[in-house]
């Protein structure tokens, strides 16, 4: 190894620690999602201050070349990193699709509302408010409307 490509290792580590520290600073990046970069900074690190800890792991898994090690390492973290944003993706969804139907029935509400005091019939909005000081209403579940009330 020259001491070019070690140097540019060290580099490399140090600069991916820099970045994922400043974007958790700056609250651009959440701890959950930060851990599987600094696990790869570590090793990234780990890896090119001691290039013969690569060459040790690669011939205790029976890999050939330790570069081939450092790939597939590298794959599974990523492939870890987008699994975990996948997951996240779909409890996203979720709660989005849930809010979509809350404000949906909102609308709705408003409207007969609306159109009830525009008639001149304020029995309905008198109801709907006295409903509303004695009832709490229930939080709709992921994929379930809410309760118009």
């Amino acid at each position: 190894m020259t001491l070019a490509s070690y140097l540019f290792g060290i580099v490399a580590a140090v600069l991916i620690f820099v970045v994922v520290i400043e974007m958790l600073r700056r609250h651009q990046l959440r701890e959950r999602h930060a851990t599987w970069w600094l696990i790869a900074g570590t090793l990234a690190l780990v890896g090119s201050v001691f290039p013969v800890t690569v060459t040790w792991a690669s011939r205790i898994v029976g890999v050939e070349l330790p570069v081939n090690l450092v790939f597939f390492v590298s794959l599974i973290i990523l492939f870890l990193v987008c699994l975990q944003q996948s997951a996240e993706l779909t409890s996203l969804e979720a709660k989005t699709r849930t809010l979509v139907e809350v404000v949906a029935m909102q609308d709705l509400r408003i409207r007969a509302l609306e159109a009830a005091s525009a008639s001149g019939s304020a029995a309905p909005a008198a109801r709907s408010d006295h409903t509303e000081r004695t009832e709490q209403p229930r939080p709709a579940q992921p994929g379930q409307l809410p309760e118009a009330g």
